[in-house]
């Protein structure tokens, strides 16, 4: 066994070698090379959509989304404060202002108390939601579906339309979750939908991401932006401003090799969350309509900071959920509405290893320190 064990590792373990021998053989490797495509086509099929754009980051994705949402200066947009800052920050790119909203049992952006913000605190007229306390536009909301779980997306989307609001879904730690009636993939939902291949996501690219939408004509409008909005190849002819968001070919090879592995890598993550639940920890349970990836694994405890501290000390990588980013210096003026649960969570929640690589005598080991 490793005298340090992470908290969520890659898994290296098929093609990737192979397929980066082979990419760097043909001299392909920056951001030209058939492989980009092929990861592209390929994850559309997993997916079941009929494109998806490629690109360096889930924050590049979560950018152009809010671009091509038609979100910017003097807007404001709906987010929950329980998630990771990456899906707040895009936002601030392209100037508007977030408003925090609280999470559900399940870590996720509360829908309830969205549309009750919705109802009661802004008024909706000529297609536009305004918001009573800043007299600003409302203009999307960013669904965060936290460590493989599912915002009630078919809940958020009615309230969507009956607002004229775009959604904007981050499954960045959410790919290959689905609901189980309808079968539709996290990412899938929404207007747009982004993916983190981030290294220690559930599949990797070692960075990356991806971006989808309803509308497939916007996946062609995300590719032209990140692609420095290029429209001619030969005379550097650049009618918009566009960014640097591409994909090299390496990266595109892995990602190829670790979709191989995807659903492989989805049962060892069940597998092991069982592990830990058969050794009576504490750990909060996924949806039970929601074929969830389980990328985090999240313990319940009153003992956090203590329980941090002591895994450290027996070379167990842990870690809390994020601070809430409504309480961090570039958010603390922003508006938030009846956050409790975060409140709650945040304070009593500690992750635990949950990589795919994880072998029987590390969990009975971390188990054991916990317990």
């Amino acid at each position: 066994m490793s005298d340090f064990i992470p908290l969520s590792a890659p898994n290296l373990s098929g093609n990737e070698l192979e397929y980066l021998i082979d990419a760097v053989k043909s001299g392909w490797i920056s951001t030209s090379g058939g492989r980009i495509s092929e990861f592209e086509e390929k994850l559309a099929q997993y997916l079941k959509v009929k494109k998806v754009a490629a690109i360096q980051s889930g924050t590049a994705g979560l950018h152009l989304a809010m671009i091509l949402s038609g979100v910017g200066h003097g807007d404001e947009v709906i987010v929950p404060t329980l998630t990771f800052i990456a899906a707040v920050n895009p936002a601030r790119y392209v100037g508007a202002e977030p408003i925090f909203m609280d999470c559900d049992d399940y870590l996720c952006l509360d829908v309830e108390k969205v549309a009750e913000f919705c109802e009661t605190e802004c008024d909706f007229a000529n297609g536009r939601l305004v918001n009573r306390a800043t007299n600003k536009t409302i203009k999307a909301v960013v669904a965060v579906h936290i460590f493989g779980n599912m915002v009630d997306m078919y809940a958020l989307m009615a309230l969507a339309q009956k607002y004229n609001l775009k959604v904007i879904e981050d499954a960045t730690e959410a790919l290959g979750s689905y609901h189980r009636e309808t079968g539709d993939f996290t990412g899938t939902i929404g207007d747009f939908g982004v993916y983190s291949f981030n290294g220690n996501k559930i599949i990797t690219t070692g960075g990356g991401g991806a971006i989808t939408a309803r509308n497939s004509d916007l996946v062609d409008r995300a590719k032209y932006l990140a692609n420095q909005a290029k429209d001619d190849d030969v005379k550097f002819v650049h009618d918009e401003i566009g960014y640097n968001y591409r994909m090299t070919n390496l990266q595109a090879v892995v990602g190829i090799a670790q979709l191989e592995q995807l659903e492989q890598f989805i049962a060892t993550k069940e597998r092991n969350y069982n592990a830990y639940k058969a050794a009576s920890l504490n750990l909060l349970d996924f949806q039970d309509s929601v074929r969830s990836n389980r990328w985090f694994y999240s313990l319940v405890t009153d003992k956090r900071d203590e329980l941090l501290d002591k895994l450290k000390a027996n070379g167990i990588q842990s870690r809390p959920i994020w601070n809430l980013i409504h309480t961090l210096r570039p958010y603390k003026h922003c508006q938030s509405y009846m956050l409790t649960k975060a409140v709650e969570y945040w304070q009593k929640l500690v992750n635990i290893p949950c990589s795919t690589t994880l072998t029987t005598r590390e969990i009975d080991y971390i188990v054991s320190k916990i317990l």
